[in-house]
């Protein structure tokens, strides 16, 4: 895999996120504990492994500038800022939510939990908004 594949495969590790908090919170709605247990563990690897895949992206890469004008421009830079912006407070409430999870605190987790999913999964398929925007949808130099 070359470094050029990366955007495309953090956006599928990101669906991935996104399909899986979902499964993950209809496990959880009836009363499948052990069921959303084991999606969490696993929305938190994928996540991890997007984090990885994007940091190693970026680093031999740099940025990728926008080419878009006009309403779209506006429209990504809008949907950029509130991405990254929760990102940045997703990664400790999420670690924090699973921690509380798996050690059993499961008022505490709860408490977290209500905010956590509906960021996560903002984060998550706002990554994939950003992808098409930016590889797929608007011209590239």
């Amino acid at each position: 895999m070359s470094f050029p594949d990366l955007p495309a495969v953090n956006a599928v590790l990101n669906s991935l996120s996104a399909a899986l908090l979902v499964v993950a919170y209809r496990f959880i709605r009836k009363k499948k504990i052990e069921a959303h247990k084991k999606t969490m563990i696993a929305v938190f690897a994928v996540s991890s492994l997007f984090l990885i895949s994007y940091i190693v992206y970026h680093y031999n890469h740099g940025s990728q500038p926008f080419q878009g004008q006009g309403w779209i421009r506006v429209t990504y830079f809008s949907i950029l800022f509130t991405h990254t912006i929760l990102a940045m407070v997703n990664l400790p409430m999420a670690i924090i939510t699973l921690r509380r999870g798996l050690k059993g605190s499961y008022d505490l987790h709860k408490k977290i939990a209500k905010w956590t999913f509906p960021i996560w999964l903002y984060v998550s398929v706002t990554g994939v908004v950003i992808y098409l925007l930016l590889y797929q949808l608007t011209p590239t130099v």
